[in-house]
């Protein structure tokens, strides 16, 4: 049996769950979620324990593989609309900057040829369900990059948002300029150094 499949999901108070066959709708504080889970799996909501227990139908592979997947898209249903997600993001590089007008975030991150000095470089329509929030505008060189924040109730939403941000210009070896999660570490390199005179 999946050792994540079999753990029961525990549901707190104020969380509302509605189950039918393989559509689930979960309801908390934060908002609401559904989400139509893989067949081959039982779902079943203990009202007096308050909690979700997985169950697979057979003992075929893909059973087992959507057994302990089923029982995590459940939980982060549950952490959604009580704790939320969020991911934040730095921006490493003297003049590297971003700001959000309305839904649309604004990036300049390096790419001179880009915008010949006119506006930004990259606008990118914020999803719905997903919030940004720019904390530090602009980034003043390596030791204090700007920052921003990506957060909402759908992990995959999120997750997947800044990873678009991420990609626009990911952390160079060796100068650190770029875009790279908070905690991630970026392994620098040492620049060629100049052939001496022979």
């Amino acid at each position: 049996m999946s050792r994540i499949g079999k753990k029961p999901v525990p549901v707190p108070s104020g969380v509302d769950i509605k189950i039918n066959d393989c559509d689930v709708t979960v309801k908390g504080p934060k908002g609401e979620l559904n989400l139509t889970l893989p067949a081959m799996v039982q779902i079943e909501f203990d009202g007096g324990a308050r909690q979700v227990k997985v169950s697979r139908m057979n003992e075929t592979k893909q059973s087992r593989a959507n057994h302990g997947l089923c029982r995590s898209l459940v939980a982060n249903m549950i952490q959604g609309v009580t704790e939320g997600f969020q991911k934040r993001l730095l921006i490493y590089g003297t003049g590297y900057n971003c700001k959000l007008e309305g839904r649309k975030l604004h990036m300049n991150v390096g790419f001179m040829g880009r915008n010949h000095g006119k506006g930004s470089q990259f606008e990118i329509p914020v999803p719905d369900g997903v919030e940004v929030k720019v904390e530090t505008p602009a980034a003043r060189g390596d030791t204090e990059p700007a920052s921003l924040m990506v957060s909402g109730i759908d992990k995959q939403k999120v997750g997947h948002f800044a990873a678009e941000i991420h990609g626009l210009r990911k952390s160079e070896p060796y100068k650190g300029k770029g875009i790279r999660y908070e905690g991630e570490h970026v392994r620098r390199k040492q620049g060629k150094a100049l052939a001496g005179a022979g």
